[in-house]
């Protein structure tokens, strides 16, 4: 029982917001509810998204996918991309202010997103790409809230593993913003040496 919880689980982490998943005696029933239509899923097809091949559980996302219950991973961001990003960022917080910002983020990285362990390399390769943007532009001018903001929102609506941390030192007194993934930090959480410690980390869905 714990194991068919345990893929029914894998499924719905898949399927896009408006579609739920029912464990049913012979597989599972997933209702869309914005076309109000029900798909089927057999036991064997729910197990191989826990326990199959890289290449079953692509065909079986690729079927959903075209079923319309399912979104398609988005591929990189483009370096044009993540300066255009970046810079919008900079803008809201310097209009709305850094913790209007933070309660925005459930409209920009939706908790829904699927949230799928990151790579090293491609979380490095972000990284070195916002902070590019980030000394060129004297706008953002390394600005670490713009910078955290920017690779957390972009990381998450690529369905990937990413957490926004606000932290504090003490003596003397600053405060500090950075996004993990992958076990990188972009920008770096101590930077210069500075260790802070966090106070406040988002996850996803602006919590």
């Amino acid at each position: 029982m714990a194991k068919d919880a345990d893929a029914l689980a894998v499924v719905a982490r898949i399927l896009s917001p408006h579609c739920r998943v029912t464990g049913m005696s012979g597989g599972a029933l997933i209702a869309d509810w914005r076309r109000t239509r029900f798909l089927g899923m057999t036991s064997a097809d729910i197990h191989k998204f826990a326990d199959g091949s890289s290449e079953e559980r692509a065909e079986l996302l690729t079927g959903l996918i075209r079923a319309g219950c399912a979104t398609a991973r988005r591929k990189e961001h483009s370096d044009i991309e993540v300066g255009v990003w970046l810079r919008g960022v900079h803008l809201l917080i310097k209009t709305l202010g850094f913790g209007r910002v933070l309660r925005l983020l459930s409209l920009a990285a939706p908790e829904y997103a699927r949230a799928d362990p990151a790579c090293e390399k491609d979380v490095a390769q972000l990284k070195r790409a916002v902070q590019a943007h980030s000394r060129r532009s004297w706008l953002v001018n390394d600005d670490c809230k713009t910078e955290a903001v920017t690779a957390f929102v972009l990381l998450r609506r690529r369905g990937v593993r990413a957490v926004l941390h606000i932290g504090v030192r003490e003596h003397p007194f600053a405060l500090h913003a950075w996004t993990s993934s992958a076990g990188l930090c972009i920008p770096d959480a101590d930077p210069r040496g500075h260790a802070f410690t966090p106070v406040l980390s988002i996850d996803g869905g602006g919590r």
